[in-house]
């Protein structure tokens, strides 16, 4: 090669090769930064592929309220249950369910007949009786007639007229009335059938004046007490009725296994008498609890999250509601929870939310 040539080899050569040197020396810091990101994301990746999935949230404070549930149904306090006093036919029935009536009124007509058949008999008997009485108390007057005759003829008018009376009080009978102001909630009457004493033919209630009675299971009835408050609803009222216990019933039905509960309203609503009502009795209440969710909770135990971790602890638990439980102790206000840990998660374990 000559000489010429060598010169422009090297010139062109060795330069290149510097730059070259050059360029991988700057290039090391950033592969080292490389390589350390990669191990670093590698050893994430790792780590939270073990890591146990949960959802979580946090105890805090709010209002816990035990309720014990029943139905019930809106009837009158007072309902009044109308029948005749005496057997006779059903003339005529002179009002309909849903009718307002005043005490007094008349509701139903019986047939008459017979008894506007004696009590004629017991007034021609009653005037017969004073005439007799009217002779014999002249005749006595006179010394014609004893004092044993005149007493007897008094005695037989005084039988005459109270039998009249009495007659006259079964007529009037023969005309069913209203004891009380109200309303036709029932009518089992119609012409043609036959009254009798004790057979209901209407009932009667007042609107104004309803209350609700409630079927209590009997687990739960040891906890309701008079004066408690209650809570009910019902698909054919569009608002929240309030109300307190004012009654329990002594003695429970063997057959439902429950006891009847009365409830006051305390609303100034009036309910369509026969409503059914969902009932909630407030059986307890603590306005300042500290709250859980309640699928936190499995066997009085749960799992605080700290530090990417997962802590069992176990909790006293205080009012069980559907959706959230008070804690009385275990954990702490603001402590994050494990909502429904899966059955493998054990203390300790690492968790990612």
């Amino acid at each position: 090669m000559a000489e010429g040539e060598r010169d422009i080899g090297r010139s062109w050569f060795w330069p290149n090769l510097a730059r070259g040197k050059l360029t991988l020396r700057r290039a090391l810091p950033l592969f080292i930064i490389l390589a350390m990101a990669l191990a670093a994301i590698g050893i994430w990746l790792f780590t939270q592929g073990r890591a146990i999935a949960v959802a979580t949230a946090k105890a805090e404070r709010g209002p816990a309220v035990e309720l014990v549930y029943a139905t019930g149904f809106v009837e009158p306090q007072q309902p009044v249950t109308v029948s005749a006093r005496l057997t006779a036919p059903v003339r005529r029935v002179l009002v309909e369910e849903g009718d307002r009536v005043t005490a007094g009124q008349p509701l139903i007509l019986l047939d008459d007949a017979e008894q506007r058949g004696l009590l004629a008999q017991a007034q021609a008997d009653a005037r017969n009786a004073m005439l007799a009485r009217q002779r014999i108390s002249k005749l006595y007057q006179e010394g014609w007639a004893t004092k044993a005759a005149y007493d007897q003829a008094v005695a037989a008018d005084s039988a005459a007229s109270a039998a009249v009376d009495a007659l006259k009080a079964r007529v009037d009978q023969t005309v069913v009335r209203a004891g009380i102001a109200g309303m036709v909630l029932k009518r089992d009457v119609y012409p043609g059938d036959l009254a009798v004493p004790g057979r209901q033919l209407l009932q009667l209630g007042d609107p104004a004046l309803a209350r609700v009675t409630a079927t209590v299971d009997e687990r739960d009835i040891s906890r309701v007490r008079t004066g408690q408050e209650v809570v009910m609803s019902s698909d054919g009222i569009d608002k929240v009725v309030h109300g307190r216990v004012t009654e329990i019933t002594p003695t429970g039905d063997p057959g439902q296994r429950a006891f009847r509960v009365r409830i006051g309203l305390t609303d100034s609503v009036t309910l369509p008498l026969g409503l059914t009502l969902e009932v909630n009795i407030v059986t307890g209440r603590h306005d300042n609890a500290l709250l859980v969710p309640a699928s936190a909770i499995v066997d009085e135990h749960l799992f605080v999250i700290e530090d990417r971790r997962a802590y069992e602890r176990k909790v006293k638990a205080g009012i069980a509601g559907p959706d959230k439980v008070e804690i009385l102790s275990g954990i702490r206000d603001g402590e994050t929870v494990a909502l429904s840990p899966p059955a493998t998660l054990e203390d300790g374990d690492r968790v990612r939310q």
